[in-house]
């Protein structure tokens, strides 16, 4: 078994590899080789199945370097995220888009119709949602991100109605807790507040205590991931983009469960400063209804809790590392 991961050196890929490794093998069989393709590579374990690939998924030849041998399983993560994209319209196109179809295009003209799971997103149903969602929801995308990820998407399906790719599209929703870090993320409040709080730092939010946002922890998403590759894809039929199950909460809910996780007392720490327009766009998702991913297999973290305890591993009360200063702040519950 011959697997790639595109974006390996990213927060979800580091995360799958180290998973994959530990696994040993996928779809029944051993995996001989992980190719990791990505610009750079930190914090891999020194291990004979890995191959690293420095470039940039844009390079079309570095692409059939790769895929030269043959492959069996790739998993698409690499991407320009949202604000980047929206911002810097050339990159987001060549990398979201452009490169996308380049490496479904070197797919299909392999033997045995490899399996591809792409990272999509849920920037696809774009802003103004209903207030309530289900996996019919219209798909109208309102930034470049969502739009070429929608394009994608269907250039996906229709390779596998043609039989040439066993492609695999996910929808995923914000992933925690990704280091604090620029990433181009508009989102990345969602995990800057999970990690100051889970170390004890002061946090100014920038949305209020009710916005909510749709969330699900890097090891749920490896687990969704790891499900899609295994789906018997004679089995799927047509149907080959699935919005994945995920957690409906607000900040207030998510501030209450690292309280428990974490302590009452770092609730001081959490002041809010809500940017009125970054709320409209990642604080009003409604609850979102997923049977069809559901009866697949496909699942959610279960709660704020787990949560918490999936994208931190919270330490027991009594290894709990001191509050830092804190100064007037808001109420979480307010």
């Amino acid at each position: 078994m011959r697997v790639m991961v595109t974006g390996a050196n990213g927060f979800v890929g580091r995360a799958l590899v180290q998973r994959l490794l530990d696994a040993g093998e996928l779809r029944g069989r051993p995996i001989s080789a992980l190719m990791l393709l990505d610009k750079d590579f930190s914090g891999f374990p020194e291990d004979k199945r890995l191959r690293r690939h420095y470039g940039s998924v844009t390079d079309a030849a570095l692409l059939r370097r790769v895929l030269a041998d043959g492959i069996d399983v790739v998993f698409h993560l690499v991407s320009i995220p949202g604000g980047a994209a929206e911002e810097q319209y050339a990159l987001g196109y060549q990398v979201n888009l452009l490169a996308s179809l380049e490496l479904l295009d070197q797919l299909r003209g392999l033997p045995g119709a490899p399996v591809l799971v792409y990272a999509s997103s849920v920037a696809v149903y774009g802003g103004a949602l209903p207030a309530r969602m289900d996996e019919s929801a219209a798909l109208r995308p309102e930034l470049s991100y969502g739009a070429h990820k929608l394009m994608v998407e269907a250039a996906l399906s229709d390779l596998a109605r043609r039989g040439e790719v066993d492609g695999r599209a996910v929808r995923l929703p914000g992933i925690v807790a990704r280091p604090r870090e620029p990433n181009g993320l508009r989102s990345a409040f969602m995990s800057d507040l999970l990690r100051a709080f889970a170390g004890g730092e002061p946090y100014r939010c920038p949305v209020s205590p009710q916005a909510s946002a749709w969330w699900m922890s890097a090891r749920c998403c490896v687990d969704n991931l790891l499900l899609a590759a295994e789906l018997n894809g004679a089995a799927l039929g047509a149907q080959r983009v699935w919005q994945l199950p995920l957690l409906q909460l607000s900040i207030a809910q998510v501030v209450d469960a690292l309280a428990a996780a974490y302590g009452q007392e770092r609730r001081g720490l959490i002041s809010f400063a809500p940017d009125t327009r970054l709320e409209a766009l990642f604080g009003c998702f409604p609850p979102m209804k997923t049977p069809q991913a559901r009866a697949l297999g496909f699942r959610h973290d279960g709660s704020a809790a787990a949560l918490v305890r999936n994208s931190l591993n919270p330490l027991s009360p009594a290894r709990r590392a001191p509050v830092a200063a804190a100064g007037v702040t808001a109420d979480a519950n307010d």
